[in-house]
């Protein structure tokens, strides 16, 4: 952890740094791939302004920008419908006051929308963070640099937040860290009660994330599914991470170059290699 602001650091070639308080929202299951993606721009852009805490702070871009966020191909009818997911949805965001005690903020992600009437890409989109939440963000001093094009590359929303998690940790002393199975489900953002069965888990967010950040970002994620014996539940997830290197990390590059037409069976096609996720009892 570090002891400067993360409102100081300027985003670089590594990515721009997101504090850890929106890397480890929670409540944020409603969002999917293309909401987070945008999410980023959003806040990326508020951040490198450097207005994240003048009073009554607004923004405005237009929506070709952040459709690059989806897909050229995507109307603007998709940006609004992610906008208003980011306005109404509601999120758990934890952080420590001016006296540094811990605290819980129930908040929206944006405090308002302010869009064109018109359509087409000139039409732009106002937008506002609530300020309790810029306060709490100004004060943070641990954050991840996410790379904004490794989020517009990946498909999966699970994906996206492993991505995220790794970023915050991958320059600890540490390599690993275990995660009780709850609170990874709540960091990942998998809806409650949803894919309750191990088997389930492992193939409906655990694969398709694993795979995603190992062959779209510049990281490298093993994970171990822990259970007290062979027929209990899943109890623990121990996540593993590396930066890459070499051939792997070129390979990783091209792929996030290439179209996503046929990502998802180029990727397929590699899973055997790409992923290690093993089940511990």
């Amino acid at each position: 952890m570090s002891t400067s602001l993360t409102a100081a650091q300027k985003t670089n070639s590594t990515g721009f740094p997101k504090p850890s308080e929106l890397i480890e929202i929670t409540g944020a299951h409603q969002l999917e791939a293309a909401d987070r993606a945008i999410q980023n721009m959003l806040f990326q852009y508020a951040h490198d302004s450097g207005r994240m805490t003048a009073p009554d702070a607004e923004w405005e871009l237009t929506f070709s920008d952040i459709r690059r966020a989806l897909s050229k191909h995507e109307s603007n009818d998709r940006v609004r419908a992610s906008l208003d997911k980011l306005m109404n949805i509601q999120v758990v965001v934890h952080y420590l006051s001016g006296r540094g005690e811990p605290r819980t903020m129930k908040t929206h992600l944006l405090e308002f929308t302010d869009t064109d009437d018109k359509d087409g890409d000139s039409a732009t989109v106002r937008f506002g963070i609530p300020n309790k939440l810029r306060t709490a963000l100004a004060r943070s001093n641990r954050w991840g640099r996410v790379r904004c094009e490794v989020t517009y590359a990946m498909s999966s929303k699970y994906a996206i937040a492993l991505y995220e998690l790794v970023c915050l940790r991958i320059n600890l002393n540490t390599c690993v860290e275990a995660f009780p199975i709850n609170r990874f489900r709540e960091l990942l953002g998998v809806p409650p009660g949803a894919y309750s069965d191990g088997q389930d888990f492992r193939r409906k967010v655990i694969e398709p994330a694993t795979l995603e950040v190992n062959r779209l970002s510049d990281m490298h994620v093993d994970i171990e599914l822990r259970r007290k014996h062979a027929r209990a539940a899943i109890h623990e997830v121990v996540v593993a991470w590396r930066k890459q290197e070499g051939d792997e990390f070129r390979a990783s590059m091209q792929e996030r170059d290439r179209s996503k037409i046929g990502r998802k069976a180029r990727l397929r096609g590699k899973v055997e290699t790409a992923i290690a996720i093993r089940t511990i009892s």
